[in-house]
């Protein structure tokens, strides 16, 4: 029989959101602050030749293109004060959670509970200062070795640097206020509006080519069906879990005694999310982006990896599909699973997995459901990935449809969902409660009951 909150959970309409006043200044916030960030992509960086930007944009775009246009929604091309997006702070808290893993002292500070999370933020920050120089710095370059500058020079260096680094901390803050003021997570809402924002141009040029004749209607009706086939493939292993049953015995607390419970450990099939796609996407960028970065000058080796790690070339796609697995199986042991904190806090609880001693059989156990679990995930993550590149490369697809920008657009869209229906059925709630509690009160005429002694 279902719970009373699984019952309110079913019976929650839409039309309640007129009702949640909180809920609804939220979410005018979020749409307020977003609009925000979309009108900062089209203000440009001071000393930029506009005329030949788009032509230098369209020669680099396999490198500084790829990711960094996916995230900044469409700001790179226009070389805006959003160009760099907010990509420098998800390296730098990706960074940071691993080395928070690896390192003794970072761990220590984890544990401590609300001040050191202040400590790892500002670290995260600090780091996303460094990293946000270095990108914009070779951005610069970039810009001075395609001719773009008005004025080349340390000036105008420092300018550009200046200008895109404010850019990216302004962001920072505009998703740290959206995600303590308003829905949702507001670091992924801003590379949702940012890929969301380019599908129409996407869309429109696809099908301009259609009509001329470039691409055929078989390949845009399949492009179509794999679109919403790959959406709905995507929503499902997102919500697919591993339920592992967990028993708690009868305790005794105090003078209460507590009976014993069952509940499920759930354990998502994708527990590292869209981390790997992204980790693998950066270091494939990575020689591309460096090419671009010395004005096309470069040497043997370079040219080799080139030519050998192309988009589309097998290599490429070996690579790809290893980087994908290894950093499925690296981050979810390290960051976002990890059994030995998970098989601890069972032992504190006094829980338990009918049939394995608690502690070290516990890990053991859980590494080994976690390790052919990700089998599945790991391979969901590099087939959604793998398509679109293999696509791309066959029949020359026009737009960017990425297997990382579908991940995110889905993973974003869902959460965002659930904080809506999470405020809702709290607003319920309290409701409810008032209710009660207009009923509780006392009659008029009633005499008050005699008190206990």
């Amino acid at each position: 029989m279902a719970s009373a909150a699984e019952q309110m959970a079913a019976n929650l309409s839409w039309g309640a959101l007129g009702k949640a006043t909180d809920l609804r200044q939220r979410i005018l916030f979020t749409i307020g602050l977003l609009i925000v960030y979309r009108l900062g992509t089209y203000i440009p960086v001071p000393g930029i030749d506009g005329l030949a930007l788009r032509q230098f944009m369209d020669d680099a775009a396999a490198g500084l293109g790829g990711i960094l246009t996916m995230f900044t929604g469409g700001a790179l091309g226009r070389m805006g004060i959003f160009a760099l997006g907010i990509m420098p702070y998800i390296s730098a808290s990706i960074i940071v959670q691993l080395l928070t893993s690896m390192l003794p002292a970072l761990e220590q500070l984890k544990k401590e509970g609300e001040q050191g999370r202040k400590k790892i933020n500002q670290y995260t920050r600090y780091a996303t200062v460094g990293l946000a120089l270095f990108q914009a710095y070779g951005l610069a370059v970039s810009l001075e070795a395609g001719d773009l500058a008005h004025d080349p020079g340390m000036f105008f260096r420092l300018s550009v640097v200046v200008t895109l680094v404010g850019g990216t901390m302004f962001l920072m803050w505009l998703g740290e206020q959206i995600t303590a003021r308003g829905i949702g997570n507001g670091i992924s809402l801003i590379i949702f509006v940012g890929i969301v924002a380019e599908i129409p141009a996407a869309m429109a040029q696809f099908f301009s080519q259609g009509r001329a004749g470039t691409i055929s209607p078989i390949v845009i009706i399949g492009v179509i069906l794999m679109v919403v086939v790959t959406i709905g493939f995507v929503v499902f292993m997102e919500r697919a879990l591993r339920k592992i049953h967990i028993q708690y015995p009868r305790r005794q607390v105090g003078m209460k005694v507590y009976d014993g419970g069952s509940s499920h450990l759930p354990i998502k099939v994708n527990p590292a999310g869209v981390i790997p796609a992204i980790f693998a996407s950066s270091l494939l960028l990575l020689p591309t982006t460096i090419a671009t970065f010395s004005g096309g000058q470069t040497g043997p080796v370079m040219s080799t990896l080139l030519a050998y790690f192309g988009p589309g070339q097998p290599l490429y796609l070996l690579f790809f599909t290893a980087m994908i697995v290894f950093f499925a199986y690296f981050y979810t042991a390290n960051v976002a699973f990890k059994t030995e904190d998970v098989a601890d806090n069972l032992k504190n609880q006094g829980g338990f997995v009918p049939g394995i001693r608690p502690g070290k059989r516990t890990e053991e156990y859980l590494d080994y459901v976690v390790n052919r679990v990700l089998v599945l995930g790991s391979g969901y993550l590099a087939l959604v990935c793998l398509m679109p590149e293999i696509l791309r490369s066959q029949l020359a697809i026009p737009f960017y449809f990425g297997g990382t920008s579908v991940l995110i657009v889905v993973s974003v869209t869902m959460d965002t969902i659930n904080q809506v229906q999470s405020h809702l059925l709290a607003h319920q709630y309290e409701g409810l409660i008032e209710k009660s509690q207009l009923r509780g009160k006392k009659r008029p005429g009633t005499k008050k009951p005699p008190a206990r002694r």
